[in-house]
């Protein structure tokens, strides 16, 4: 899947507040990996909103990962709100996230409230399923 252009390093659409390229492209647009479980969803999340599949891809855990992602052009991703999260850090196996991302299709605003579940294989975290809320 193509990417979306995007102008010279913005800033993160994970909402830190930090440049794209020091943010989650550095996980995106390279091989580091994120080393919690948390920054591994924001950069999920800045997928999203860019459109990158075959990141989602990656990081979707083996045992529970689609053939294929389908992203909806039709979505714009407007917004990220961390609620959340336990566990989930450089030394844990396992952690959840908490967190609201807001969208917007057909010019109508959406939200999508979760509990991220992740767990870390060799060295490297996966995104293994949601609870919606």
């Amino acid at each position: 899947m193509s990417r979306k252009p995007v102008a010279q390093d913005p800033g993160c659409p994970c909402g830190s507040g930090q440049h794209y390229s020091a943010c989650c492209g550095r996980f995106i647009d390279s091989e580091e990996c994120a080393p919690t479980a948390e920054q591994l969803m924001r950069s999920r999340y800045t997928a999203f909103a860019r459109g990158e599949a075959d990141y989602l891809l990656a990081t979707w855990h083996p045992a529970t990962r689609p053939s294929r992602v389908r992203l909806d052009p039709a979505q714009r991703w407007i917004g990220l709100r961390i609620l959340g999260s336990e566990q989930g850090g450089p030394e844990d196996d396992t952690g959840t996230v908490e967190f609201v991302a807001r969208y917007k299709e057909a010019g109508r605003g959406h939200r999508l409230h979760e509990v991220s579940h992740f767990e870390r294989i060799g060295g490297r975290w996966f995104y293994r399923e949601g609870d919606y809320q």
